[in-house]
């Protein structure tokens, strides 16, 4: 009873002298947005809706083009954009393991033999001057017991930092398959423009053949034939233009699959089908935060920072920890075993900050601060997905419109070309009437390939802005907690 009290008036010393540590009035700053905050109904009014308009896993398949399927296959197969996100995602698994594994008791063992040998003079003689032999077998125990929660909370954030970098490598995957989508949208698009550019090349050279019989007629001059040569050599660049954008798509297809530049050459023309119609969840805003990758990645950060402030505020308080030792020791290796040579040290021990100069009131201020930082970052990332989906939503309303109204004009060239051709069949108009008329339909189509490349863009950015069919794990805490 004597021996102990020495001891627990030493913890009740340690345990009232705490308090020199404090927390004080340092907190966050901030806590996440409420979804239901955000107003959005005026911008979808008029927007089809339905409960399952999320869209599917492999969205680009609507699209229609087995090509375009293959391609965003290959890719997502493994590229180094998505090997570095999946080492990223191994690296970060390994750190969680090493959090745990800090929490958790130790044991270890070690074997030495030594031989020494002290002067006479230092020593005496005695000892001085003579080989000494040692040999020591050891068990070390450590157990850094987690009163507060602490490194627990340290392990927890590792967790949630690991579950962001896995949301993330699976939104790379959504950017690669969007990126390939459009890409291969734009390539259709080239295409079209080559055909057009033909088209108007050929016609502009009919167009030269009558002017050059005109002008040896005397029924011209000679500005006509050099405004067809004009044309014609701005047909030709168009064309140019136009084969170069697909030569260059080629070769950025390539690399979005991780290929070499001779991939792109083996990629046929594209055969996009019509553009499907756009249809929106009837559950926003709250569900697309579920859903879209980058926002539950933000999520996950906003949960990892509140449990950094946890680990900074458990190290204001006592550490408790139990470790021992139990060993042999003795002169040689022969007298290892003997009962008198058994060796022991153990018990617990506990420390606490008394002064520190202000290290653990900054250091929970940096926390605070970086909680303050992953909620701003969440709140900026939830603002621009509905803002992805509107923006996305108002250019496919828009180009419809504009689609139909090109129709319209698109159908008005065709029938005045018509016209002119029956015209020119019944003797009553030229080749140049008809020619003429071939030149604003031209124009419409190189138009209308334009607007369609377009629309299938919004509505590949919609499947991006919906969440693109991933399935994410979101947090379940509430970070403010």
């Amino acid at each position: 009873m004597s021996r102990s009290l020495p001891l627990a008036a030493a913890l009740a010393g340690v345990l009232l002298v705490s308090g020199c540590a404090s927390t004080g009035d340092l907190q966050p700053a901030s806590a996440p947005v409420d979804p239901a905050g955000y107003a959005l109904a005026r911008s979808l009014a008029g927007a089809p809706l339905s409960d399952a308009a999320f869209p599917n896993r492999d969205w680009w398949r609507a699209l229609g083009d087995p090509q375009l399927d293959a391609l965003v296959d290959e890719a997502l197969r493994g590229t180094p954009s998505l090997a570095a996100a999946d080492a990223r995602v191994r690296k970060a698994q390994a750190q969680a393991g090493l959090a745990d594994a800090a929490r958790k008791p130790t044991l270890g063992g070690s074997a030495q033999y030594a031989v020494a040998q002290l002067p006479e003079g230092l020593a005496g003689d005695e000892i001085g001057g003579q080989l000494m032999h040692n040999a020591v077998l050891m068990v070390n125990f450590d157990w850094p017991l987690d009163v507060w929660g602490g490194k627990r909370a340290e392990y927890e954030a590792a967790l949630d930092q690991t579950h962001a970098l896995q949301v993330e490598a699976q939104a790379a995957r959504l950017a690669l398959a969007a990126n390939v989508a459009r890409g291969y949208v734009a390539l259709a698009q080239a295409f079209d423009a080559l055909d057009v550019a033909n088209r108007e090349q050929a016609r502009s050279e009919r167009l030269l053949q009558l002017a050059k019989q005109r002008v040896d007629a005397g029924l011209d001059n000679r500005i006509a034939l050099r405004n067809t040569e004009t044309m014609i050599a701005t047909a030709k660049a168009q064309g140019g233009a136009a084969q170069q954008q697909i030569d260059a798509l080629r070769n950025a297809l390539a690399a979005l699959l991780g290929q070499g530049p001779d991939r792109g050459l083996a990629i046929a023309r594209p055969q996009l089908l019509k553009a499907p119609a756009p249809a929106l969840p009837s559950a926003l805003p709250s569900e697309l935060l579920g859903h879209r990758p980058d926002v539950v990645a933000a999520r996950w950060r906003v949960e990892a920072a509140a449990q950094g402030i946890r680990t900074a505020k458990a190290s204001f308080k006592p550490s408790i920890d139990l470790s021992g030792l139990v060993g042999l020791a003795s002169t040689g290796f022969s007298d290892l075993f003997r009962s008198d040579s058994l060796l022991g040290f153990g018990g617990p021990a506990i420390s606490l900050p008394i002064f520190d100069g202000g290290r653990l009131r900054n250091n929970l201020a940096a926390r605070d601060a970086d909680y303050d930082l992953a909620v701003a970052d969440y709140d900026a990332t939830a603002v621009q997905a509905l803002h992805d989906v509107v923006d996305a939503l108002q250019a496919i309303r828009s180009l419809d419109e504009q689609g139909a109204s090109l129709q319209q004009a698109q159908a008005a060239a065709s029938s005045a070309l018509d016209l002119a051709q029956a015209r020119y069949k019944a003797g009553l108009g030229t080749q140049l009437d008809v020619l003429a008329a071939q030149k604003p339909l031209l124009q419409i189509e190189q138009q209308a390939a334009g607007l369609r490349a377009q629309r299938y863009a919004a509505g590949i950015d919609l499947n991006r802005a919906l969440g693109g069919g991933l399935e994410v794990a979101s947090p379940n805490t509430t970070a403010s907690n």
